[in-house]
């Protein structure tokens, strides 16, 4: 029989605090009965003798207290899934948001998920490409990986991820693909744009769409990661499809937690964020992978903007910690008119060597990352020397250094929001670059590579 209570006394922010309660469980539906007769639904965020917290989804202004209900429902919040939410847009509670009917549910999935036993776990090793030379080539992406990007405000990471959802895919695969999109806090012209970009290429019919914008109730952006994190491992274990998860903006949902965590007076830690911040991110970042004996997968990309672009602020420390590297957006080439602006000697993929090579990419691409990365290295030093000296005190070697560094930022990092690169394409550039320096320069490719694919550069 379903509890219900009018002492409902309590109210901070998105918080009611209900007393006299007996019996009630942690992370409990809660129906929310207004003065009005509306309804709101929430669930228990604490429960103690004789007093729970109830965080409510909806927004709760004009709520009076004194004539409001508390209904707990005595189960957890579960999502209704199907394979037609592919195409469907909804919102950071799961409710249709497109106009369409309600999802007709092959199940109903908690959102919090179920942890994989890592015994299950299988390792990832499957290249994933993105179409994007500067993650292909040297900081591939794996199927099963997280792999987050940095950014910072006012850099094209909106550009980046709606280019990475319509241009991913598995490689010498007949298996679905598909994107499941996440999007929290953001504002009304950036869910336009996203949609709008899905609808155009086409790519909505394969993605999923989850938005929150900044005007919808705090508490949908902690539910909507989750929520679509749901509906991804429905897809992937269930379906057997290969799942890309994108979420932006991870700083968003960490302000919300903050928010909460404040109107609750829980005790700060590093700049106001929760103490459990860390353990909280690792319950959506953790939820990426894949299972022995199941086809599907779960490969997430979330993205965050870093306040003030401070790498040690404790979203993208913590995130660092979580994931399997970074992709770093830098605003000095973003300034430079670059796109997309990835910053690659600070980037990392720390499982790129197992998802590349014969079979997967192509058997030099170890070599070609290897020796791009160092020459790259070099002729940034270089540059730097250039700046100080002047480029007169340079020797020929240095000056050609100087010029891969330029070509390769023109050629290899810049590239067109629809240009999408093939794997080959983007090894051939990486050639075509390494050429203009002395073949007597190449120490970390092989020579039988060298003889086989390296040709007189036409740059």
């Amino acid at each position: 029989m379903l509890k219900t209570y009018t002492t409902i006394r309590d109210a901070a922010g998105p918080l009611l605090v209900v007393y006299d309660v007996e019996g009630i469980k942690y992370e409990e539906l809660v129906e929310i009965e207004m003065q009005d007769g509306t309804r709101k639904r929430g669930k228990v965020l604490e429960a103690s003798e004789g007093k729970a917290i109830v965080q409510v989804f909806e927004d709760i202004r004009g709520l009076n207290l004194k004539n409001s209900k508390a209904r707990f429902l005595g189960k957890t919040m579960k999502l209704p899934v199907a394979a037609e939410m592919l195409g469907r847009v909804f919102n950071g509670a799961g409710t249709p948001k497109d106009g369409g009917p309600e999802v007709a549910a092959e199940k109903y999935l908690d959102v919090n998920g179920s942890p994989i036993n890592p015994y299950r776990r299988a390792y990832p090793n499957d290249f994933i490409q993105t179409g994007i030379s500067t993650i292909d080539g040297l900081n591939t992406l794996v199927r099963g990986q997280k792999l987050p990007i940095f950014s910072g405000a006012g850099l094209p990471h909106s550009m980046v991820a709606a280019q990475i959802a319509r241009q991913a895919k598995v490689l010498g695969s007949t298996e679905q693909f598909s994107v499941v999109f996440g999007a929290m806090g953001i504002t009304f012209e950036e869910a336009e744009f996203f949609i709008e970009e899905f609808k155009k290429t086409g790519a909505l019919s394969k993605a999923v769409v989850f938005i929150n914008l900044a005007d919808d109730p705090v508490i949908e952006r902690i539910t909507l990661p989750r929520i679509a994190l749901t509906a991804a491992e429905f897809l992937a274990f269930e379906k057997g499809m290969q799942v890309l998860v994108i979420l932006t903006d991870m700083t968003n949902y960490c302000e919300a937690l903050r928010e909460v965590s404040a109107a609750r007076k829980e005790v700060p830690g590093r700049r106001g964020y929760p103490g459990y911040l860390y353990t909280d991110l690792a319950t959506i970042y953790e939820r990426a992978g894949r299972i022995k004996d199941k086809t599907g997968s779960i490969t997430q990309i979330p993205i965050l903007t870093m306040p003030e672009d401070d790498i040690t602020h404790p979203i993208p420390d913590l995130s660092g910690y979580i994931t399997e590297g970074q992709i770093l957006l830098s605003r000095d080439l973003h300034r430079r008119g670059l796109y997309p602006p990835v910053d690659v000697l600070p980037s990392l993929s720390r499982l790129k060597d197992k998802g590349i090579g014969e079979g997967k990419t192509r058997e030099d691409h170890s070599g070609v990352l290897n020796q791009l990365f160092a020459f790259y290295a070099k002729g940034r030093e270089v540059r730097e020397l250039s700046l100080i000296l002047g480029e007169s005190a340079l020797s020929e070697v240095d000056k050609a250094y100087l010029k891969f560094a330029d070509e390769f930022e023109k050629k290899f990092v810049n590239q067109g929001y629809y240009e999408d690169r093939t794997i080959q394409q983007t090894l051939d550039l990486g050639w075509q670059l390494l050429a203009l320096l002395p073949r007597s320069e190449m120490k970390r490719v092989k020579e039988e590579y060298i003889n086989k694919y390296l040709q007189p550069s036409v740059l």
